[in-house]
């Protein structure tokens, strides 16, 4: 099993629509458009965040985990056919007794949902996971979320019948 030698630094991925992006600050204005519907807050709760709100949160995540042991990665999503950003996936890489585990989320905007980008873009970044010597994935996606359900599945993860914070542990090892 190949060890996370070093901190990782998300690196750009293309796949077969998509290109996901290394986040930058300067994506915070496109993107507050992109997340600014409400409903897109039902599960997670909270609500939008202002441009300026989410340029403050990119300059705290592009500036990397306090946790020399622990990698923040973070893409935007960019829709090659309509060249525009539709969402977001994250990984947060960090050190287990197995080997590297990432943590995951995706999010993409209203307009864009129901389309497959969500799976693509999940697909994408396990793939470069695995490549980066990942051991297993996990994720925590909310009961009633069928929508994220559905994503965990179509990138091969499976429930774990765990909860943390009222969500539910997905899980899919893909290294090793």
């Amino acid at each position: 099993m190949r060890e996370l030698m070093s901190i990782l630094a998300a690196a750009a991925v293309s796949t077969g629509r998509l290109d996901l992006l290394p986040l930058r600050v300067s994506h915070a204005g496109e993107m507050a458009l992109v997340l600014s519907d409400p409903a897109l807050h039902a599960f997670t709760g909270g609500t939008p965040d202002t441009p300026q709100a989410l340029r403050s949160r990119y300059r705290r995540m592009t500036a990397g985990s306090p946790d020399p042991q622990v990698s923040w990665l973070n893409w935007v999503i960019r829709l090659r056919e309509e060249s525009c950003l539709t969402g977001t996936v994250q990984a947060t890489v960090g050190p287990s007794r197995h080997g590297p585990v990432a943590e995951i989320a995706w999010v993409v905007g209203t307009p864009w949902q129901k389309r497959g980008i969500a799976t693509e873009a999940a697909k994408g970044l396990l793939a470069w996971l695995c490549g980066q010597g990942v051991h297993s994935v996990i994720a925590h996606i909310h009961p009633d979320h069928r929508a994220s359900a559905a994503v965990a599945t179509a990138a091969g993860l499976t429930p774990t019948g765990e909860w943390h914070d009222g969500e539910i542990r997905w899980h899919r090892g893909i290294g090793g």
